[in-house]
């Protein structure tokens, strides 16, 4: 939203989607233009409004609302925002929270990420206001993109660093209160072996400057109407040695005196967020490790030279020269060269992949032994592995609904344990009469408690999860359908391109009579060079390479549905569908035959004399049957569904070893098909690669797309497989699986630890210096389960 003072008027640009012609931009234009004080014009080609309002006639809401009553929509827009200072998940709730509140605004803040993802309706909110919201709650922020990802990195370095030199000089200074602590429980001597105004000076830098960062952020907490961690350290350790200095300032030598808990549990927290920033650096491994694949320079053909330049520069366009075991730089076509191309840090796959003159290469594949010259066709953030890193990051950020629980807990936890401390230092005081031990207790409470293992365990389990899954091929769009897709009861999958490699090719070739079948091919494939039919193509691709002559087909008549008739060599030749001879007169055995094992059959006839037939079929996948075997080990039940004929489908689910299919469905029907699974209870899967997918794809509960399919299918799908292969399915299956296990298991430990750890707290049965240590450490123990899904491997049950 641009905004200027000018006039008293406010300028604003609003996207618009739904326009199909200049007659809408006028209707829109009218209608705005109707509001008093607007001034509006409206751009069909450019599809946006160019407004100025007096805001004390009508306001931006108002203008975006007359635009949704004229029947069109102004589309939201989304940015991802860097968010620094968060301490715990309650810090993510509050900022979520606020930025909820701004109208138009839709946001999700992962506290493991760091990060904020935001929708928002242009005219009701902008970027400019986001970034003040989170601001004004306390935190900072910036906006955050492939642009700035270095920067990021190198701002969280700089932080980490001086976080640890902070613990550094915080871990001198607590040491001796810790070794004092040490040799008194040794030998049993209850004498202070420090002077306590030595021990007031070791623990005084540690409480109000190393521990300064609790007080700003439980002030910014309270501030903002809630609670987080950072209010129960600074609560709990500002107890203890407020009182320690009380003691030590009146010379209370009865007293004990405590300034080693509070200066060992700040140094143990402060050793705490180290080691879970560590951790949490490692949850994005694989985001880190694709985005450093692309070489930062290319050699590009210029005035007839090489030239080596940044990537950064290439524009579409550019032709590029990659040698043999270099990294292309960009996605480009092929011009001229052959060689092989390592995709496997993009689809999974091992083997290398042929590259002659025409095909597509992608940015950080490897180039294998030979030399390619290419046209750059995709730059910048319009390459697969730019696709794939967004991809990947929208879903670290996400959301599953699983953490619901775990925010719901964390929204109230700072406030219920802040009052299970007083009730605890209340009823010690009065039930047993000692002020020292109900302090202690007290604050024991505050500090064992902790939201940080709450709000980590669903976030960082998916982090890991979905890297994983990028490594593997499988690209998962949500945190929801990653959760989901543990359980799937049943696959529907479409047989073109999901089974089959979606093109017909010769199975069989099979003479009558004294034929031979080079001739038969030959004759056939030379009649059919001039044809587009997809079997016709099928026959001259088999005749080519089997390295026959083709020679140039005369007086070729098409027969719509048929086939084709013509002269080739002198001799009339006619090329057809079986049922088209049959009618012609001739008929074979052989034919039906073919036609059971599921093959679309071709006759060929040469001068009136019927030489045989040819089999074409779609062929299953090398992987298909194994990828179906596995499914059906992990409980799915796979069906297929078909356009095709009964005969053709049976056959295909014979050889995949599917039971359940559905043939001659129409394209329209998929949905209703998917949709029919469902009413049954069961969650349904739906994998497919075309666009006709799309409808069931949308209608499935988790789908699936093949990423050689359209582009319709993956923006329809929640799952993008980067390899054809079925076998992808199972292993996004597989990878739900194992992450909501750690999941599971992360809530249970983070819910466990509170539950065991406040109560023993509360009745006195643990130190703060120990209830410090352990909160410090769950945290890091949540973060490291979830770092063992790295062990997680495809093709593995």
């Amino acid at each position: 939203m641009n905004a200027s003072t000018k006039d008293e008027k406010q300028a604003l640009e609003l996207p618009l989607a739904g326009m199909t012609c200049a007659a809408c931009a006028a209707r829109i234009e009218k209608q705005l233009n109707k509001l008093p004080g607007v001034e509006a014009a409206v751009n069909f080609a450019t599809e946006r409004a160019t407004i100025r309002y007096a805001e004390a006639s009508t306001t931006a809401a108002k203008l975006v609302e007359t635009v949704r009553k004229t029947g069109f929509e102004v589309p939201p827009a989304t940015v991802e925002l860097s968010i620094g200072g968060m301490t715990c998940a309650a810090c993510a709730a509050r900022i979520e929270k606020q930025l909820n509140k701004l109208e138009g605004v839709e946001a999700a803040v992962n506290f493991a990420s760091e990060k904020a993802h935001v929708r928002y309706v242009p005219g009701l909110a902008d970027a400019e206001q986001l970034l003040a919201t989170v601001v004004k709650t306390g935190y900072t922020a910036t906006i955050s993109s492939d642009d700035t990802r270095a920067e990021e990195k190198a701002r969280k370095l700089a932080v980490y660093r001086e976080e640890l030199r902070r613990f550094w000089i915080s871990a001198a200074l607590t040491l001796p209160l810790v070794a004092q602590m040490a040799f008194m429980f040794g030998s049993g001597s209850h004498h202070d072996v420090l002077p306590r105004w030595l021990q007031l000076l070791l623990a005084t830098p540690v409480q109000f400057w190393i521990g300064w960062r609790f007080y700003v952020g439980g002030f910014n907490a309270i501030r903002g109407g809630a609670g987080n961690m950072d209010v129960l350290v600074a609560l709990g350790t500002t107890m203890a040695w407020a009182y320690s200095f009380v003691v030590t300032a009146w010379d209370l030598h009865h007293q004990h005196v405590y300034f080693e808990a509070s200066a060992t549990v700040i140094t143990l927290v402060l050793l705490g967020k180290i080691l879970e920033a560590r951790a949490k650096a490692k949850t994005s491994a694989a985001i880190e490790a694709l985005a450093k694949l692309q070489p930062q320079t290319a050699r590009i053909e210029r005035g007839g030279e090489l030239v080596d330049v940044a990537v950064a520069t290439l524009i579409p366009g550019d032709v590029f020269v990659v040698r043999a075991g270099e990294a292309m730089p960009v996605d480009g076509e092929v011009v001229d060269g052959t060689s092989s191309a390592n995709e496997s840090m993009l689809t999974g796959e091992s083997l290398p992949v042929t590259k002659v003159a025409g095909d597509r290469v992608f940015a950080a594949t490897i180039n294998g032994d030979g030399l390619l010259r290419c046209r750059a066709t995709g730059v910048g953030s319009h390459t697969l592995l730019a696709g794939i890193i967004r991809m990947v990051e929208q879903a670290q950020g996400s959301k599953a609904p699983v953490q619901r629980l775990a925010d719901k807990v964390a929204a109230i936890f700072v406030p219920v344990v802040t009052l299970i401390a007083l009730l605890t230092f209340v009823a010690w005081w009065a039930l047993a009469g000692d002020f020292t031990q109900a302090l202690v207790n007290a604050v024991a409470v505050l500090v064992i408690a902790c939201p940080c293992a709450l709000g980590l365990a669903t976030p960082t389990a998916i982090m890991v999860g979905t890297g994983q899954g990028a490594r593997a091929g499988v690209l998962i769009r949500n945190a929801v359908a990653l959760e989901l897709a543990e359980k799937l009861k049943v696959l529907v999958v479409d047989k073109t391109g999901t089974l089959t490699e979606g093109r017909p090719v010769v199975t069989d070739v099979v003479t009558v009579g004294a034929g031979d079948t080079a001739s038969l091919l030959q004759l056939a494939a030379s009649l059919e060079q001039g044809s587009t039919h997809p079997l016709g193509a099928a026959i001259v691709a088999r005749a080519k390479a089997d390295g026959l002559a083709l020679s140039t087909p005369q007086n070729v008549v098409t027969t719509a549905g048929r086939g084709l008739q013509g002269e080739v060599d002198g001799r009339r030749v006619l090329v057809g569908s079986a049922g088209w001879i049959n009618e012609q007169g001739w008929s074979a055995p052989e034919a039906e035959a073919l036609a059971h094992a599921g093959r679309s059959v071709v006759a060929v006839v040469a001068d009136d004399t019927l030489l045989g037939f040819i089999g074409i079929a779609d062929p299953l996948r090398a992987s298909s049957a194994a990828a179906v075997a596995r499914l059906s080990r992990l409980g799915i039940e796979v069906v297929m569904l078909t356009g095709d004929n009964a005969g053709t489908a049976q056959a295909v689910a014979r050889q995949a070893g599917i039971a359940h299919f559905e043939a001659e469905v129409l394209p329209g029907d998929k949905a209703a098909a998917v949709n029919k699974l469902r009413a049954d209870g069961c969650l349904v899967g739906m994998a497919g690669d075309g666009i006709n997918d799309a409808p069931a794809l949308a209608a499935a509960d988790v789908s699936f797309a093949m990423a050689a399919g359209s582009d319709v299918a993956m923006q329809a799908a929640d799952v993008t497989l980067m390899r054809d292969d079925l076998s992808g399915v199972a292993d996004a299956i597989s990878l739900s699986r194992a992450t909501l296990s750690k999941i599971r298991q992360n809530l249970f430990f983070a819910f466990i630890y509170n539950v065991l750890g406040i109560p023993l707290a509360a009745l006195g049965m643990l130190n703060p210096v120990i209830a410090g240590a352990a909160m410090a450490m769950s945290s890091v123990s949540v973060v490291s389960n979830s770092l063992l899904l790295r062990n997680w491997k495809p093709n593995k049950d």
